[in-house]
């Protein structure tokens, strides 16, 4: 009878065959529960396989699942027949049959276990498409002989056989073969072309985990998404997948994802294979009987001037590895310094040496383009005749004017911001906090950070991941490993190789298990109820909630204490007014939450120097809905020198002109947005471009003026529309400040000196200063220079809650 056995003899049958079947092979048994069942069950695992149960009539769904590379039937599933009647020969069959008419079952060795085995039951069943029939007496030695026997001499049908039997798709080799046939085409009846390798960021954590045959099971998952077939079914849906011009599929030894686009032009496939990878990172995907979220990486190259298909595919593999880099779903084109290979020291391009000068003196530049340049064109045009300058002072009042009626209704309509739903539309579900840090600029700070956060009360799971990166090894990990350790909440996330908050996002959204996930900087401690109260949005058709961002070492530094009330001014003022006056809300990027589907699909894009912005626009444009809460507090440390304040700005001034130059006409022309909404961009994403600029022509129009009167004293300064809209211009700082004292959190409420302060320093000196950053950003994005200057941080006095 089949039954385990131990044998602790080092030279016996069963260790030696155990030695034999590494790696574990996957045996999918099929039968009813009972007693000859878990006998089986039980032979199987102890001569070396991984075992997975099918009863009767599930075999095509657990298939499906579990991806085996053998089925082991008894040939009576049910348990009920007699053994050799007339009963138990036909359900054998019947079970035969079911694996045979699943997709996935026409390739596996399929094995049957009988009771009292008959020779024409044994042919039966052979002709009905068994390949092997072993007596349930036999020694359980031989039992998993048959099985590897079978294994190495696959029933691969005749017209599958240039195909992995197990996923249907090309090998490797054969792949080889498909693709050099498409280059030895003529290039003219190739008409394009593209070849793509699809890998997994998370492949070395899984097969870790679940062991080598993970490789053959992603590559079918992603071939699946391929082909436009759901995951979770084995039928055909339209589903997103590439259609049908991607019609040769192969992987190779490592599970990457071989993909052949043949007749394809570049912009179709890049657009193809960019809703190929979204598709696939919104997808929870069983994988080894786990549910598993995957990150694909995709490098891709042409196929025209190309002509060794292996080395196109080595090229491929290279942008796959910049692709893995970023985890931002993109596809990477191939591009040759991805090669690695030494360049040879040449003499730099002169716009390397001129640029970092041009850079250096672009306050310089500001003005002469600002100011000079204008005033010469005012000058000349007056010599032909045009009153050029006459003119665009009304532009420029008329823009002014704009700018502070736009500032007076945010103001207006932040007074009647959307209350948070007051009950929860769903039970609390699991959440996660995401952290991302820089450890070596966080060090003085993290822990605090980190116990904040393990005191926050949640009424269900809440897991605490810790993602960062740091080029060396620091003393404060230590202390994060033994906190890790007293608390299993937190969970420490190296990403290895990261250059950028996105890329530390990108590796924690696969590794969370929560429904919703808090993103937060390194700095930030959220108020005990921050999770709760983000779920009473999102659990009520919310996506994303965007909460209130509180200064709390505004004693530290008169710069400080600037950006203190200023966060009031954005928090609790504009963002909260904006949101109601155009119907869209924004991510700052921190204290935002996210539901996890959601994040995984929109991802970071380490490219954009604001890329909670960048992925504020993405999600908006697939209609996601954010929701602004003044009342979601968390507390977070301002920049204490000047120079520090003018580094943050200015990235943060360049990224909001790179999202402007990406997605302003994009948002205009898309049918997702309302008329509203799209009013809302433009003065988001252009009109705040063009503001900086407008406010400097104040200076060549007065220059101008009074070149044309003869000089300054023979100007008119009391023109009434003139000072009307001087005043009404002036106005709109204070009222700013007014509402931002009115609606601030209680701690900076009350300290009164620093809204008056902030409305004297605004009015005198920091609107001029931003507008300032905001023209040095545009002319350095207009040079290429996109260098990331980190914050500095450091432990600081706090301003304690009141």
């Amino acid at each position: 009878m089949l039954t385990s056995h131990h044998d602790n003899h080092q030279g016996s049958p069963t260790a030696l065959l155990d030695d034999a079947l590494a790696p574990t092979t996957h045996v999918l048994v099929v039968g009813a529960p009972g007693p000859r069942l878990e006998r089986l069950t039980r032979t199987l695992r102890a001569t070396g396989h991984d075992v997975t149960h099918a009863p009767p009539g599930e075999v095509d769904r657990r298939m499906g699942h579990a991806h085996p590379d053998a089925v082991v039937a008894l040939d009576d599933p049910y348990g009920y027949a007699a053994p050799g009647t007339a009963a138990d020969h036909e359900t054998g069959l019947e079970v035969i049959r079911e694996v045979r008419t699943a997709p996935a079952g026409r390739a596996l060795p399929l094995l049957m276990v009988t009771a009292t085995p008959e020779p024409a039951d044994v042919v039966d069943m052979l002709r009905q498409g068994a390949d092997d029939c072993i007596p349930e007496a036999s020694d359980p030695v031989e039992l998993s002989a048959r099985i590897e026997a079978k294994l190495r001499r696959v029933p691969v049908p005749v017209e599958s056989l240039l195909r992995d039997p197990r996923t249907g798709l090309y090998s490797q080799p054969h792949f080889l073969d498909e693709l050099d046939r498409e280059l030895q085409r003529p290039e003219a009846a190739r008409h394009g072309g593209v070849l793509a390798v699809v890998g997994i960021a998370e492949m070395a954590a899984l097969e870790a985990r679940l062991g080598p045959r993970v490789r053959r099971e992603v590559a079918a998952r992603l071939a699946g998404v391929a082909n436009g077939v759901s995951p979770a079914r084995a039928e055909s849906r339209a589903w997103g997948g590439l259609g049908s011009f991607c019609d040769r599929l192969g992987r190779d030894d490592d599970g990457h994802l071989l993909m052949l686009l043949p007749g394809v032009d570049e912009e179709t496939a890049h657009r193809a294979l960019t809703k190929f990878a979204a598709t696939v990172a919104g997808t929870r995907f069983i994988v080894a009987d786990e549910n598993v979220r995957l990150t694909p990486a995709i490098g891709w190259l042409p196929l025209t001037g190309c002509a060794d298909g292996t080395q196109v595919t080595a090229q491929a593999l290279d942008a796959v590895q910049e692709a893995l880099r970023h985890r931002d779903l993109r596809p990477v084109r191939y591009a040759p310094w991805m090669r690695g290979t030494p360049h040879r020291h040449r003499r730099p391009p002169l716009g390397a040496l001129i640029r970092p000068a041009l850079s250096a003196l672009s306050p310089v530049l500001a003005l002469l383009l600002g100011v000079a340049v204008p005033f010469v064109l005012y000058q000349q045009a007056y010599t032909l005749g045009w009153d050029l300058g006459s003119a665009m002072y009304w532009v420029v009042v008329g823009g002014l004017v704009l700018s502070a009626l736009l500032i007076v209704l945010e103001c207006l309509f932040s007074l009647d911001a959307t209350a948070r739903p007051a009950e929860p539309g769903a039970p609390y579900p699991p959440a996660s906090a995401v952290i991302a840090a820089y450890l070596p600029n966080e060090a003085a700070t993290i822990v605090d950070t980190v116990e904040s956060f393990l005191r926050l009360d949640y009424p269900n799971e809440l897991e605490i991941v810790l993602a960062y990166n740091t080029p060396h090894p620091l003393p404060v990990e230590d202390t994060l490993r033994e906190i890790a350790v007293r608390d299993p909440r937190l969970v420490l996330l190296p990403v290895a190789g990261s250059t950028s908050k996105a890329q530390n996002i990108n590796a924690a959204v696969t590794r969370v298990r929560g429904e919703f996930v808090g993103i937060f900087d390194a700095d930030h401690h959220p108020a005990p109820t921050a999770f709760k109260d983000a779920w009473h949005w999102l659990s009520n058709g919310h996506d994303v909630v965007q909460g209130h961002c509180v200064i709390r070492n505004g004693e530290s530094s008169r710069v400080a204490e600037l950006v203190a009330v200023e966060f009031e001014a954005i928090y609790a003022v504009s963002h909260p007014g904006r949101t109601r006056l155009y119907g869209f809300g924004v991510f700052g990027g921190s204290n935002g939450f996210w539901r996890t589907d959601l994040l995984a699909r929109t991802r970071m894009h380490g490219s954009m120097l604001t890329e909670d912005i960048d992925s504020t626009l993405r999600a908006l444009g697939e209609g996601a809905r954010f929701a602004v809460d003044r009342t979601l507090i968390s507390r977070e440390l301002a920049p204490t020198t000047l120079k520090a304040l003018w580094n943050q700005r200015s990235r943060w001034a360049q990224g909001w002109l790179q999202v402007s130059l990406k997605h302003l006409w994009r948002g205009l022309t898309s049918p997702v947005f309302t008329a509203r909404q799209k009013l809302g961009l433009f003065v988001l994403l252009g009109w705040r471009e063009v503001q900086p600029w407008l406010t400097l022509q104040i200076l060549p129009i007065l220059l101008y003026s009074a070149w044309k009167a003869g000089g300054f004293t023979h100007l008119d300064w009391a023109v009434p529309v003139c000072v009307l809209a001087v005043l009404f211009t002036l106005a709109a700082g204070p009222v700013q400040a007014l509402f931002a004292w009115r609606l601030a959190v209680p701690e900076l409420r009350s300290r009164r000196r620093w809204f008056w302060s902030y409305f004297l320093v605004s009015t005198v000196f920091y609107s001029h200063f931003k507008n300032m950053v905001a023209r040095q950003a545009h002319l350095k994005e207009a040079l290429g220079d996109r260098q990331w200057r980190v914050t500095p941080r450091a432990a600081a006095k706090a301003v304690a809650p009141r």
